[in-house]
């Protein structure tokens, strides 16, 4: 990433909204690119995270992190992918584990999006660009399960709008460390860049709203079987809630421990259910568990 640094030192740099003072002065992004950095804490005042309508004053250091632009090309790949829904406006896929959504450094080839460009031909909406044509949502590298990819544009603005008003039900499934008192319960704590490792993410006092229900499933000796039930969509959001209440997911290398021989956490997207954008039937699709979580299911129930 490049860092930006800017100190306000002219009274008519005060009180201006900072993602229009960005934009102003920053002029090869545009104001959006600098709301959504902002919302993604790309953008620091005083070492701290704020909001887009943020006044500038004087005397403020203002940082902002630039990813540099890569022209690349990206390529359908031959690659299968398991379907568990498709219409002439969505596909709903089964990702595996491992499989990176979009390309990305380190990623630009072996992802989701790679294969789809394969199995769509053309019909994917054009909305996220070049990298990430027909994304309107994504789970993580090592969380499996239920992605819904739209196939045209208007498509794409439909379920863009159902999961901005959180109408669309996602349900996960997690094998997390440790036993609940509770049978249910429900984590309202924001979410925002972890101020001390921007390549994470953390409950933070000025970060986005995030809310995740939970119900317990199952208990063993040393670990629970829970449901979750997303209200928001934050990045990485059961996975920051979770370790924010002492039960990180079973593998997470980042927010709890690797387990050997486990792939990263142990999170699986099972239940999607949406709004089909041109008939406005509902639709929901559910992804089985892999083996490997039915795997470890069975080993946990054994040593109980």
């Amino acid at each position: 990433m490049d860092e930006i640094t800017i100190i306000i030192e002219e009274p008519s740099e005060e009180n201006i909204r900072i993602d229009k003072y960005l934009a102003e002065n920053l002029p090869e992004k545009s104001r959006s690119y600098y709301q959504k950095a902002i919302d993604n804490g790309f953008v620091l005042v005083n070492g701290k995270q704020v909001k887009s309508k943020y006044q500038t004053k004087l005397g403020d250091e203002i940082i902002v992190s630039i990813e540099p632009v890569k022209e690349i090309d990206i390529l359908p790949e031959d690659i299968p992918i398991e379907i568990l829904y498709e219409d002439s406006d969505v596909i709903v896929v089964n990702k595996p584990k491992g499989m990176v959504v979009h390309p990305a450094p380190g990623h630009y080839s072996g992802t989701l999006v790679n294969a789809l460009m394969y199995h769509c031909k053309d019909s994917l909406s054009g909305i996220n660009g070049e990298i990430r044509p027909g994304i309107v949502h994504r789970i993580d590298m090592n969380t499996t399960g239920s992605l819904l990819v739209c196939k045209n544009d208007k498509a794409h603005n439909d379920i863009a709008a159902q999961i901005k008003v959180h109408s669309v039900n996602r349900i996960y499934k997690g094998i997390v460390v440790g036993n609940f008192k509770e049978e249910t319960g429900t984590i309202n704590a924001p979410i925002g860049r972890n101020p001390k490792d921007r390549k994470k993410m953390a409950v933070v006092n000025n970060g986005r709203e995030a809310i995740t229900h939970f119900t317990v499933l199952e208990q063993f000796k040393g670990y629970s079987y829970v449901q979750f039930k997303l209200e928001t969509g934050r990045t990485h959001q059961i996975r920051v809630h979770m370790a924010h209440i002492d039960h990180p997911l079973v593998g997470d290398d980042v927010y709890g421990k690797p387990v050997k021989g486990l792939e990263g956490q142990t999170l699986h997207a099972q239940t999607l259910g949406f709004v089909q954008p041109s008939t406005g039937e509902y639709v929901e699709v559910n992804a089985p568990l892999p083996a490997y979580f039915e795997d470890l299911l069975a080993k946990y129930r054994k040593m109980t």
